[in-house]
């Protein structure tokens, strides 16, 4: 139809453009994703927005660089993928976020309306399909409900526990014409933390006389790092991390003493088998932290505060249990600790965990002049600086660095956990990446995880990103070769692993790289890689019988660790 008045022609807005409007009122900047049939009519209606869109090279690569972004800037990521083999790519990233609570929007193509349900080119059940991991999937066949079903995913990823919601949509509802229909934002009402609780968690920490605070990812994703360093300073508490809770609480505070579990220090753990009270907050209880359950802290009384309220209880009984969002939670619980009076409290039982630490201190500044992990991580901390971010993949690198790189700057730590998804470290620092463009990002990976994802080198030198990349090549897929050793009488079946020359693999995507043998100067290749533009790859041959120490076999307790000297 035509304004006679402004001789103007109005077009029915369509369903694709309504996404794009959708995204941009979220205040979204930033979407990582691959084209394909089925979303085309939304990749045709982007150039038109204000979007800044990031091409991938793998589906997969789009959740994780989404994961990433989201974890690093705490807002909610995005990713986009078409129909069929496109979205079943994205399931590994989607349950990826969704085992560490990070609020993720997947956006799907689907085949047209009249072509679902008869097995058509490209047609997948993408919906069922990730049901079990997002916070909530909708397939969207009313062209009228995309701008309100896209506003309302936004709403559900961020809110409460945070994780991923996919929208899925058909060719023609993007292609169709669509109306606002009145979007009306939800109301999310507090859950209330009652009197009781508080003061019952208050009394706790004062009678205690062997009390840990245990900060997981809760604390970064609600931003909570302030409130946890006031209650650590108020009441003279040790603090212990989740390994997703690193850098939530500055490794080089006196107060902090190390992250525990599986491969966690022996003195943490030990420190949690004779604690009397375990301050849990932001963290789940899940099994590479407490081993075997009926023997974990088997002294303490237990306070444990979760946004959500199913993680009460699941694991370990707490003696007093908060469903809340960490922040608001340890913003209440500060105010019984006002004043200084409970610094001193627990000066002895302080004592006692520096003295256990002793024996690690020493092996680790032993190592330090010695090639290996432990060189490298400080290293890469000297050359980048304190602003430095680190995404790592998962195996023995991953341990390593979490034991041995001091993050001293907050949410400076981004791995992923839950999951355990080899091929995270390279997308998800190109998330990472763009959300702090002017920061270094070192990716610490092993010789297995790295090739799982290794393309999106393209996309780090299409985008010109300041990334460096550590590969600890051992020849080994690492952990399983260490499991083998000490559980299957050192048959390392299929655990040797071949790659490619990395420092030649950089230069066919015009990157720089290095190789570091033992007898190389570590430090300056790590400052020449910090010194360049773009993206560098070092390629540091290591041990490949290194084994990462202190190790608790699955489903035992701190009693059965094995440690370095064997004991």
């Amino acid at each position: 139809m035509e304004n006679a008045a402004l001789n103007i022609e109005y077009k029915p807005r369509t369903g694709s453009e309504a996404m794009c409007e959708a995204l941009l009122d979220e205040g979204v900047e930033y979407l990582f994703g691959y084209p394909g049939g089925a979303i085309m009519p939304f990749y045709d209606a982007l150039p038109d927005y204000p979007l800044k869109h990031v091409l991938v090279r793998h589906e997969q690569a789009a959740a994780h660089a989404a994961d990433g972004y989201a974890r690093a800037t705490r807002r909610v990521g995005v990713c986009v993928a078409t129909s069929g083999p496109g979205a079943t790519n994205l399931v590994t990233g989607l349950a990826t976020a969704q085992m560490d609570s990070v609020p993720l929007v997947a956006i799907t193509g689907q085949v047209g309306r009249l072509a679902m349900g008869k097995d058509s080119f490209q047609e997948t059940n993408v919906m069922g399909m990730t049901l079990p991991f997002t916070k909530h999937s909708f397939l969207v066949e009313d062209p009228d409900e995309l701008y309100p079903t896209m506003r309302r995913a936004f709403e559900i990823a961020r809110s409460g526990r945070p994780g991923p919601v996919l929208v899925d949509v058909p060719k023609d509802v993007q292609f169709a014409a669509c109306n606002d229909n009145g979007y009306r934002r939800l109301r999310e009402v507090p859950t209330p933390i009652t009197g009781p609780a508080l003061e019952a968690t208050a009394v706790l920490l004062r009678k205690a006389k062997r009390p840990l605070i245990l900060a997981g990812h809760g604390v970064i994703l609600s931003g909570a790092q302030m409130e946890l360093r006031l209650l650590a300073e108020r009441t003279g508490v040790p603090v212990v991390t989740t390994l997703l809770g690193v850098s939530a609480f500055p490794d080089d505070h006196s107060l902090y003493i190390g992250w525990p579990g599986m491969h966690g220090a022996a003195s943490v753990n030990r420190a949690i088998d004779k604690s009397d009270l375990l301050f849990a907050v932001g963290m789940r209880f899940d099994d590479r932290i407490t081993g075997a359950v009926d023997k974990f802290a088997p002294n303490a009384k237990i306070v444990h505060i979760d946004v959500d309220p199913s993680e009460l209880g699941k694991v370990v009984k707490p003696t007093v249990g908060i469903a809340a969002d960490a922040k608001l939670a340890l913003r209440s619980i500060l105010g019984y600790f006002e004043d200084s009076e409970d610094r001193g409290r627990y000066t002895r039982w302080r004592e006692e965990i520096a003295k256990s630490q002793e024996p690690e201190k020493r092996r680790e500044n032993e190592a330090c002049d010695k090639y290996g992990p432990i060189q490298i991580m400080n290293a890469i901390k000297e050359a980048a600086g304190e602003k430095v971010r680190l995404v790592t993949d998962v195996g023995q690198h991953q341990m390593w660095a979490a034991q041995f790189f001091k993050f001293t700057k907050y949410n400076s730590h981004i791995t992923s956990g839950g999951l355990g998804t080899m091929g995270f470290a390279l997308p998800a620092a190109i998330g990472v990446a763009f959300a702090y463009p002017d920061e270094p990002v070192w990716v610490v990976a092993g010789d297995g995880g790295i090739q799982m994802n290794i393309q999106e080198l393209a996309t780090i030198r299409d985008f010109g990103l300041n990334i460096k990349v550590a590969i600890l090549n051992n020849g080994y897929l690492g952990m399983v070769r260490q499991w083998q050793q000490f559980f299957h009488n050192r048959r390392y079946s299929e655990t040797p692993i071949t790659g490619p020359d990395y420092e030649m693999f950089a230069a066919s995507y015009g990157l720089a790289g290095k190789t570091v043998r033992e007898g190389d100067d570590v430090k300056a290749a790590v400052r020449w890689a910090q010194e360049q533009r773009g993206c560098v790859v070092l390629d540091f041959h290591i041990d490949p019988e290194a084994n990462v120490y202190p190790m608790i076999p699955s489903g035992m307790s701190v009693h059965e660790m094995i440690e370095e000297d064997g004991a």
